[in-house]
């Protein structure tokens, strides 16, 4: 079971909701995947205009918990802004953290996303940052009271999978809250593999969405994260240089 702050999931996966060819696309992938958290920029939604597209009255949102993000932001002082939007319009008291500090990698401003973690904690959020795969930054994340760590497996988008699987695995061993893998996986065997090294979860949209059939890669994702969580807890056997034979040698007649 995942935990978030006071919140319990069964699903490990995490969901976004952006770049869909069509609603019913989007609610179809979101029912196979079977996850309970659904992310969206609350920045791309106009969640006060109702003449305006929203997804959310597509889904029957008994089901899920939302997940609201502040993308777009690039100081602390905007996302505290827009988380306090978010809250404000009944969605969720639960947050993604994203401040952007460079616009051509797409990859998180430490300063910033330090700065505001603090503010919604102390604002009584659930906060959950996205931050790079620095080792050091996580720690203070967890410091100041973030409730988990999620951490970029490559950049945003990019679907190059995990590319530094030496600090990601150190993230998530000194880690005392859930680490979430986001942004950057690109197949079902990215969110394998993050799950085998330990994650709680992982969170994706592109890989999903801009899927030749973003349905079949929502149930493979789905797949993958349960069986990637499955042989993390059953302990995988060494690496070793040389062969071993499978069948004991013992009591075998010459």
């Amino acid at each position: 079971m995942l935990i978030i702050g006071d919140k319990k999931f069964n699903s490990r996966l995490l969901l976004g909701t952006g770049k869909y060819p069509d609603f019913e696309t989007q609610k179809e992938a979101v029912n196979v995947s079977d996850t309970e958290i659904l992310t969206f920029s609350v920045r791309r939604m106009n969640v006060f205009e109702p003449s305006q597209p929203n997804f959310l009255e597509k889904l029957d949102l008994q089901k899920y918990s939302l997940l609201p993000n502040t993308a777009g932001a690039k100081t602390a002082e905007e996302a505290v802004r827009t988380a306090k939007l978010a809250k404000a319009s009944g969605l969720c008291d639960m947050v993604k953290v994203e401040v952007i500090g460079c616009d051509k990698t797409l990859l998180p401003d430490p300063i910033e996303t330090l700065r505001a973690t603090e503010e919604l904690v102390k604002e009584g959020f659930t906060v959950l940052p996205y931050t790079s795969d620095d080792v050091v930054l996580a720690r203070k994340l967890e410091e100041v009271g973030a409730h988990a760590i999620m951490p970029g497996a490559s950049p945003i988008g990019s679907g190059q999978g995990i590319i530094n699987p030496l600090n990601l695995s150190v993230i998530i061993e000194q880690a005392n809250v859930p680490v979430i893998v986001d942004a950057g996986i690109g197949s079902p065997a990215d969110a394998a593999m993050a799950m085998e090294m330990g994650a709680e979860g992982v969170l994706l949209n592109t890989a999903v969405s801009g899927a030749k059939d973003p349905i079949k890669m929502a149930e493979a994702m789905k797949l993958a994260v349960i069986s990637g969580r499955l042989g993390y807890e059953a302990g995988r056997i060494g690496k070793k240089r040389y062969a071993t034979a499978s069948s004991p040698m013992e009591g075998i007649s010459v």
